[in-house]
């Protein structure tokens, strides 16, 4: 399982990121590239989780 990723962390690798809400529901995907910030999140206490990293080097 992929750690949990709060708004504005830089992302450590390229690829879909899920919206994880406060109780655990799952919202919609961004993507982001690696070292860009995550936007933020419609929630707070929500979390991203990487769901499909690109398969691009």
């Amino acid at each position: 399982m992929s750690r949990k990723l709060t708004a504005g962390t830089p992302a450590p690798k390229s690829g879909q990121y899920q919206i994880i809400g406060p109780r655990g529901g799952k919202g919609p995907e961004r993507t982001s590239t690696k070292g860009n910030p995550l936007p933020p999140t419609p929630k707070a206490g929500s979390f991203y989780k990487l769901v499909d990293p690109t398969k691009t080097k």
